[in-house]
């Protein structure tokens, strides 16, 4: 059969048609790719109950107010007791993350008297293993009769998500195999809760100095060829009680 060959106006449509479904095609296509289901990765990390539930962690100070009377010198003994257990507080749960910071009234009556409380509190600080670096003083005006002498620090604070909010999924009824949206929210408020230093939570601890003295001891038996155990002497044995 002979082949029709188009002419004139006729092979022009056909040719603009033809242009128009090639451009029309990229279109279609895409239309198709945005409606095809596929792996998404922002939905696995909603998934991961530390990043739905975070647990926030900011600095917050800590502040000791200790009241001088004018005409005193130094600190009282029980003041020095408070002093104490606010460092003790600090080396527990912050693990010498911040510095002290030591704010004795200037201006007021008892100026003095809190100027020599500021000096025993840090010489209390310095006699607690705290070093020169790790406390700083400084000044603030005040009015008045009795100033307080404020001993500051800057701790980590943990603070745990609001959990049982959003119950707007239905569990016996879901076809995504996912968690629902409490998922995880109480164990992460619990742990913000029981974590002794927040601080943990940002990041491992640097290393400290390890103990030379057994290192020593067991270098030198490995040198002479001796066993590096505990001797047989040293080892208790508890030997079972017969009735």
């Amino acid at each position: 059969m002979p082949k029709t060959s188009l002419r004139g106006p006729a092979k022009t449509r056909c040719g603009f048609t033809r242009l128009l479904i090639i451009a029309c095609l990229p279109i279609a296509m895409a239309g198709c790719e945005h409606d095809r289901a596929g792996p998404q990765v922002a939905g696995w990390q909603l998934i991961d109950p530390e990043q739905r539930h975070p647990i926030l962690v900011s600095q917050q100070p800590a502040v000791l107010n200790l009241h001088v009377a004018a005409g005193s010198e130094g600190l009282t003994p029980s003041q020095r007791g408070r002093l104490m257990d606010f460092i003790d507080r600090q080396r527990v749960n912050d693990a010498g993350n911040s510095r002290f910071v030591i704010s004795a009234p200037a201006g007021s009556a008892n100026e003095g008297a809190a100027m020599d409380a500021a000096s025993d509190a840090r010489r209390l600080m310095l006699g607690g293993g705290y070093s020169e670096t790790a406390i700083s003083s400084e000044a603030y005006h005040a009015t008045g009769r009795d100033a307080p002498l404020r001993i500051s620090y800057l701790r980590y604070v943990a603070e745990g998500p609001e959990c049982g909010r959003d119950w707007s999924e239905n569990l016996a009824r879901t076809y995504q195999n996912t968690p629902y949206p409490n998922f995880g929210c109480s164990s992460q408020r619990n742990l913000a809760a029981m974590v002794s230093n927040p601080a943990d939570l940002l990041g491992p601890r640097t290393m400290t100095p390890s103990d030379a003295n057994r290192r020593t001891k067991t270098y030198e038996k490995y040198v002479k060829g001796e066993t590096i155990g505990a001797s047989a002497e040293s080892v208790t044995i508890l030997k079972p009680i017969s009735n």
